[in-house]
């Protein structure tokens, strides 16, 4: 009654101030009647925070997220059912600006003073883990997506072969395994020397990858070298560029932020290693159009792997949107292309609410993060499964080929994202032939 109450006032549709107070002695009721409904709606309300980076050097991954809150608070308005209870929901969102201790911060703010029931957290090592970290301490069920899980439970203490250290954090998504599988199916589709040029920062995912990706790829044939790690922020990279065109790596591959990316391939292509390159395969940066496009004729043809593509065929639990409709509300609503951050952060949502309703009492964190353990559903991504997962907390989602091409006539975008493999989730449909960085 509290929620359709401040729904009514809040439209101008409530009954007036006489009619609610009409009768003897209506005042000492109305306002023992609020105390009742304000206790009521306390009771009856969830929070949920909500964190990622909007600004910042990784902003590109929360450019849409405003519009992905504005999906998710419409479908929550009417309230969210859990059980016997309808619950008033609050999304309590919040912009690391790209800076792991203002993430965790922020965390901390939510958990102590907001008293959220739940934390969603998007997008990268820098992003995710401080978060995870503030609410593995506090003991507030965390689910997280978007960054390789082996960066997020090797990265924050887990050990292979032991158990898990972690009572109330959840990951899901892409790991090292999807990355191998995807990238030898895609490799596979161009002739190369097999020589594999790799740029992979000193930072959590650049050490995860080092650390399992690279050994796998050499285990298939790969011939893999490596420039070793590099410091986040490095502005000339003459000395990695040089070691790539004497060893003659036809294929490029690397996991930095986007700035570094951005000044990497503008040298590479200076100094002459960028036409030599028949694949070049990057991951965390090149991953949305406004940053292939600001690389001008040097980004057509990067390859990379997609979380998610308006294509995947699966609609949203939470929402009822499919990919289409998501992508295409998104380019309306804002005038930009659509990115695939769109569908993995709606998915952190629908894995998220479907724990919350599993729980059978939203508002007890252990019976949410028990939920989130035995959590077997479908979101706007595909499917999360923390029952199968490799290690204990995390459910693995696909990452799938794709490549960026020089958008169709006609088109009021320049870029576009193609699907080129489809060996991590056989359901998304491939669109096109994977070209040679220099076709």
């Amino acid at each position: 009654m509290d929620r359709i109450r401040n729904s009514q006032i809040s439209s101008g549709a409530g009954v007036s101030r006489r009619t609610l107070l009409a009768g003897a002695g209506a005042a000492g009721l109305a306002l023992a009647g609020g105390r009742r409904a304000f206790a009521a709606g306390a009771e009856n309300t969830l929070k949920v925070g909500f964190i990622s980076p909007r600004t910042g050097a990784l902003g590109g991954f929360g450019q849409t997220d405003g519009y992905v809150l504005d999906v998710v608070r419409k479908a929550l308005a009417p309230g969210f059912a859990v059980g016997d209870k309808t619950f008033d929901v609050k999304v309590l969102d919040a912009d690391t600006q790209s800076d792991p201790s203002r993430a965790g911060q922020l965390a901390k703010g939510m958990i102590n003073s907001d008293q959220i029931d739940l934390m969603l957290v998007v997008s990268t090592p820098e992003t995710i883990n401080p978060v995870a970290d503030a609410c593995e301490a506090a003991g507030v069920p965390c689910l997280s997506t978007v960054m390789p899980w082996e960066a997020w439970y090797f990265g924050r203490g887990g050990k292979p072969g032991q158990p898990s250290p972690f009572k109330w954090t959840y990951h899901f998504g892409f790991g090292v395994e999807e990355f191998h599988k995807t990238y030898i199916s895609q490799w596979a589709l161009i002739p190369t020397n097999k020589k594999v040029g790799v740029l992979y920062p000193n930072d959590a995912d650049g050490n995860a990858i080092r650390a399992h990706l690279a050994p796998a790829l050499a285990k298939d044939g790969y011939t893999i070298v490596d420039a070793g790690p590099y410091e986040d922020g490095t502005t000339d990279y003459s000395a990695q560029i040089a070691l790539f065109k004497k060893e003659k790596c036809e294929i490029f591959n690397t996991f930095p932020i986007p700035p570094d990316f951005a000044a990497f391939w503008r040298q590479a292509a200076q100094q002459g290693y960028s036409k030599m390159v028949k694949i070049c395969q990057v991951a965390k940066t090149g991953l949305f159009p406004d940053g292939v496009e600001a690389l001008g004729g040097l980004g057509y043809n990067l390859s990379t792997a997609a979380y998610w593509h308006k294509t995947f065929p699966y609609k949203s639990t939470l929402t009822g949107v499919d990919g289409d409709e998501l992508a295409d509300g998104y380019e309306k609503a804002s005038g930009k292309q659509w990115t695939q951050q769109l569908g993995a952060s709606l998915a952190v949502f629908d894995a998220g609410f479907a724990a919350l309703k599993a729980s059978g009492d939203a508002t007890n964190k252990a019976a949410v993060a028990k939920a989130i353990a035995g959590l077997n559903t479908t979101t706007i991504a595909g499917k999360v499964d923390f029952t199968s997962g490799p290690v204990p907390n995390v459910a693995t989602g696909p990452i799938i080929g794709s490549q960026w091409v020089k958008a169709a006539a006609g088109s009021k975008f320049k870029v576009d994202l193609v699907i080129t493999d489809h060996v991590t989730d056989p359901n998304v449909p491939i669109a096109a032939k994977l070209l040679p960085y220099n076709s």
